[in-house]
């Protein structure tokens, strides 16, 4: 019946109803047409061909009762107007569909054009891995020509993208993790995870290991969503093909947001915050690799412990080899977040105190503050604590204002040993900062000014240049702090981190080392190196930071957690270094043989003693 009827359709639709007929018969032939035109394009998809036999004598039906009534009611004009009126609307219809029919076939032109091309495009890429490269996180080195190309785009891209083409998206890690982790079991109810990548002009195959990193070493129960969030970037392959390599490689739980113009890493985390539905928000940036089992043990102690923030062991992915990068002769080792009194990120060693505190080497470490780029927290609390300060730009100050606002308002901040993601450390930032503002200064003053009550003078001491910058209404962020109660900086460094050096507490002096005129300098060495020199400078007129050092009740001229010392007395001239404060006193030992000549001028909290 289904054949049947779709030819007599066709040839309906062929038929000159004008032709040697009545008009009444005319006029059934031309409303039969306009029936069939309808159902010829219905018929073909129907599955049940009885369906389309009824439809048919259905049809059939209702057009010869039409036709009696016709007959006796309409003169021969009339139903000349009818008939017109039929075959104008018929025709009208039929134009329109093959116009709309050939835009729709010259959209799907292009669009399959374009997604063969981005299909031929990914092809391409996924033949350019070599199977097993950098498996176990063994480093690659390449050799020759290579090694010369590698060198130069690292200077483009901040790490060895040449390299990194050719490592499988899915390779295998070694298990870094303390052999204990392999004795804890987990809930099966536990929370689920939606995990946040923010990308903006990220390397594609970076970002794209990134996710399959973690789809791979997720439990797919507990991993809700993976949402990209692409921060306005402008490289061709993260518009389209993005969306299309999405669309076919990956599962519908990955979804991407585009935000439309450049909002920064803050903003654009929120972004990815707010379309989350997980029970708990894991952020990671857009070029990690985790290690298996990493996600359970953030849930399960979030499931302890709602108001606990999160961080994983950030293994080191190394920028030039990719190897997988941790100590391997002792597991137990692992470092926690700290911060300097210009307002950076710093890691530092795990206090003894809290060694015995957590009674096991896997149990969660009480961390001061942390780096930000990988953290996990529940999601309404997320909300709840303050979320991020959304005036704040780009990047830059937030993972210590998120690390103060938690411990000072109720929460606390740990580290989950059990949980282990790898990072490139990147030497500089391969993307540009919008108006070309000192974005990590400026809102690291908002912190200062919302969170660290008197202290931040120690913070303008050594960014002095920020005393007068406008940096934005606070009036939010303080009325934050008064509605959840929080406690004052001082509770933090005393209970929080009690082993914190602050340069004006708890010394036998502090300020300038001055001779005649000249002032021990640091000569602006030091914010990023293990040991440097020490060298004399006109002094200034204030204390600044290059020339603020402490002497502590120890014997020690320090300068935050370096000291002064002699390596090698019996070389001349004698050099005084600068060297990571060990506590033995010995050679980083300091006597003032004239406390006669010891002046209190120094600056402190702001002002002149």
């Amino acid at each position: 019946y289904h054949d049947l009827f779709c030819n007599v359709c066709d040839g309906l639709c062929d038929v000159e109803t004008g032709v040697h007929i009545k008009k009444v018969r005319k006029f059934v032939f031309v409303v039969f047409s306009y029936v069939a035109m309808q159902l010829k394009r219905t018929c073909r998809f129907f599955a049940n061909r009885r369906f389309a036999f009824l439809v048919t004598c259905v049809s059939v039906t209702l057009i010869l009762w039409s036709t009696k009534r016709l007959k006796s009611n309409l003169t021969d004009e009339e139903l000349e107007v009818v008939i017109t009126n039929l075959r104008v609307d018929q025709l009208k219809k039929e134009l329109k569909r093959q116009a709309d029919g050939a835009v729709r076939s010259e959209l799907w032109n292009i669009s399959s054009h374009n997604e063969n091309d981005y299909e031929a495009q990914i092809r391409q890429d996924e033949a350019r891995k070599v199977p097993g490269l950098g498996d176990d996180g063994v480093p690659v080195i390449l050799q020759g020509e290579e090694a010369k190309r590698a060198e130069e785009l690292m200077k483009v891209e901040a790490f060895n993208i040449l390299l990194s083409d050719r490592i499988p998206y899915s390779r295998k890690l070694p298990d870094a993790r303390n052999p204990k982790c392999k004795d804890l079991t987990y809930d099966l109810d536990l929370p689920s995870a939606s995990v946040i990548i923010v990308f903006t002009n990220e390397a594609w195959s970076t970002l794209i290991r990134t996710v399959h990193s973690v789809l791979n070493g997720s439990p797919a129960h507990l991993l809700k969503e993976v949402i990209l969030v692409d921060d306005s970037s402008d490289r061709v392959e993260l518009q389209d093909r993005l969306d299309y390599y999405l669309r076919t490689r990956f599962p519908p739980k990955v979804h991407l947001v585009r935000l439309g113009e450049r909002a920064g890493l803050i903003r654009a985390r929120l972004a990815g915050a707010r379309a989350a539905v997980g029970d708990v928000l894991v952020f990671l940036d857009a070029h990690c690799e985790v290690v298996q089992t990493w996600l359970e043990p953030l849930l399960q102690r979030i499931k302890e412990k709602r108001s606990a923030v999160l961080v994983p062991i950030i293994d080191v992915i190394d920028d030039k080899t990719f190897e997988y990068m941790y100590s391997k002769s002792s597991l137990d080792f692992f470092q926690v977040g700290g911060f300097t009194w210009s307002g950076h990120f710093t890691w530092v060693v795990i206090p003894e105190a809290e060694q015995a505190r957590r009674g096991s080497p896997v149990a969660p470490t009480r961390s001061p503050t942390m780096a930000g780029g990988l953290f996990a927290i529940e999601r309404n609390y997320f909300w709840e604590i303050g979320s991020y300060d959304s005036q704040m730009d780009v990047w830059g100050g937030e993972n210590l204002e998120m690390s103060f606002r938690v411990w000072q308002c109720g929460g606390s901040l740990e580290t989950i040993p059990c949980s282990r993601v790898g990072h490139i450390f990147r030497s500089f930032h391969p993307y540009t900062f919008p108006g070309g503002k000192d974005t990590h200064g400026i809102n690291t003053a908002r912190v200062v000014e919302v969170w660290m009550d008197e202290y931040k003078s120690l913070f303008y001491m050594n960014r002095p240049d920020l005393l007068d910058r406008d940096i934005g209404d606070l009036t939010e962020r303080l009325n934050l702090r008064k509605r959840l109660n929080c406690k004052p900086f001082k509770w933090y460094l005393q209970n929080v981190y009690p082993g914190m050096f602050i340069p004006t507490e708890n010394v036998k002096a502090f300020g300038q080392v001055q001779n005649n005129h000249k002032c021990l300098d640091n000569l602006q060495k030091g914010s990023n190196e293990e040991q440097y020199e020490l060298g004399l400078y006109s002094c200034h007129p204030k204390a600044t930071s290059s020339q603020f050092f402490s002497l502590t009740l120890t014997g020690e001229l320090r300068r935050e957690n370096f000291c002064a010392e002699i390596q090698n007395p019996i070389v001349i001239p004698v050099r005084v270094i600068m060297f990571r404060c060990h506590g033995q006193k010995g050679n980083q030992e300091w006597q003032m043989e004239h406390p006669d000549r010891l002046k209190f001028d120094a600056v402190t909290h702001g002002k002149e003693h």
